[in-house]
């Protein structure tokens, strides 16, 4: 607000506390205040003007430090630029505080900290979000009626050694009570996502009557769309036959038909979180971890805790398979030797892996076609199944030449030329 005066003076009244030094250039000047103008300008009563006029001064609120202030320089250490670590909600990093830095307050007392923090502030509001769509109508489901399926995908991660790896958390939510099971994995087959569900059922106690799902190429040979049905992939197929639901494929480019599970989505880019901080193995174990703190926690939407429904809700799923049909969608996990030319047998005949392994016992997967070998949860070589009797890939054979012959001049050569020997073909 601008006062103008008849004189060649401009005094700008912005609050009430201005009022006092407008009183005595008023005095100064010999004029007279309209307070009745001032009142409506202000949008106070006229006797708040009289107070003021009167010299006023209201008493300050006292300004308490914030508890969380303690943990300014951990905060500004985790959202700088130097940082690996990503936290892409304020959610996430409140419970990254409390998990590992002992932080203690309510997640809304942490919110409004950012928020009045500036530099903190700017970190998360540089992000745009995508509003959520108009027209969406909100639906529940009865108890044991429905699950929803999905993958978080391709999410790069960077373990604590420094290996940068693509990861993938595969979902499955019960629609009623909102109870999840997680599962990482570096590939997301057919034969995983098939043995993903054979385990999540069997930790369920039962299975869902429909399963709600995108037209991922695992499920459907053909995405249904408003003029299609779709086609479901046989195997897919025979798999619900087998256990007993239905396939509810969701229209192409409408992801929000599954919009319990596609909540979920946001929570586990708490991952980032961890970003350089764990190995691969205890990012699986951080993965149950999560999903285990999540279904026992309450739920926004609900406002129920989804462990506690579930337990209504398991007494309503469908019976499990026998046992021998369970068996034959599960990727199954042997441990096998590695011998002394860094090889593993499977079905008699042998395949390399690096020669730092030589002697230690390694997780075996066949699926899909190809063999998986892993030390502790570390993918560390990938064969196709063949009918040859030695299977080395070039890089495992020269290591071993390396160990065998430390001053071979030629070592790549030799190797090449002992491998065509073998007979082993390379591209």
């Amino acid at each position: 607000m601008y006062i103008t005066l008849n004189v060649e003076t401009n005094f700008e009244i912005k609050s009430l506390s201005d009022l006092p030094k407008f009183k005595q250039l008023m005095e100064h000047l010999k004029m007279k205040i309209n307070k009745s103008k001032l009142a409506e300008e202000l949008g106070v009563d006229r006797r708040t003007i009289d107070k003021y006029l009167g010299g006023f001064v209201p008493k300050r609120k006292r300004e308490k430090p914030s508890k969380i202030d303690e943990y300014y320089e951990v905060i500004a250490a985790l959202l700088s630029e130097d940082s690996k670590q990503v936290f892409y909600y304020r959610r996430v990093l409140w419970q990254y505080l409390k998990d590992n830095h002992g932080l203690n307050c309510s997640d809304s007392a942490f919110r409004a900290y950012i928020a009045r923090t500036p530099e903190f502030k700017a970190y998360f509001e540089d992000e745009k979000r995508i509003s959520s769509p108009t027209g969406t109508v909100r639906f529940e489901t009865p108890p044991g009626k429905q699950a929803q399926l999905d993958w978080k995908e391709s999410i790069q991660f960077e373990t604590k050694d420094g290996e940068k790896v693509e990861v993938n958390v595969a979902v499955l939510l019960l629609s009623y009570s909102r109870f999840r099971a997680f599962y990482l994995s570096i590939s997301k087959s057919q034969s995983v996502l098939l043995s993903f569900l054979t385990e999540a059922f069997e930790a369920f106690g039962g299975v869902p009557t429909e399963i709600v799902t995108d037209n991922m190429k695992t499920v459907m040979d053909e995405a249904r769309t408003e003029f299609s049905g779709g086609k479901v992939n046989s195997k897919f197929e025979q798999f619900a036959k087998d256990f007993g639901f239905k396939v509810k494929p969701c229209i192409a480019g409408r992801p929000r038909t599954k919009g319990k599970v596609e909540s979920t989505m946001k929570l586990l880019d708490e991952i980032h979180a961890y970003q350089g901080q764990l190995t691969l193995e205890e990012l699986h174990q951080f993965i149950q971890d999560l999903c285990n703190r999540i279904n026992h926690e309450l739920h926004q939407g609900t406002g129920k805790i989804p462990v506690f429904e579930f337990k209504k809700e398991r007494n309503h799923l469908l019976q499990l398979p026998t046992e021998k049909v369970r068996d034959s969608y599960r990727i199954k996990h042997t441990q096998v030797k590695v011998n002394a030319s860094n090889m593993i047998s499977y079905k008699s005949n042998q395949y390399s892996v690096p020669a730092e392994y030589r002697g230690k016992k390694v997780g075996l997967q066949v699926y899909d076609e190809q063999l998986w070998i892993y030390y502790n949860t570390k993918l560390i070589a990938q064969h196709s199944i063949s009918n040859a009797k030695l299977n080395y890939q070039e890089e495992h054979y020269r290591e071993s030449l390396l160990v065998s012959a430390p001053y071979y001049p030629e070592i790549d050569e030799l190797a090449k030329q002992n491998l065509a020997a073998i007979g082993k073909v390379y591209k």
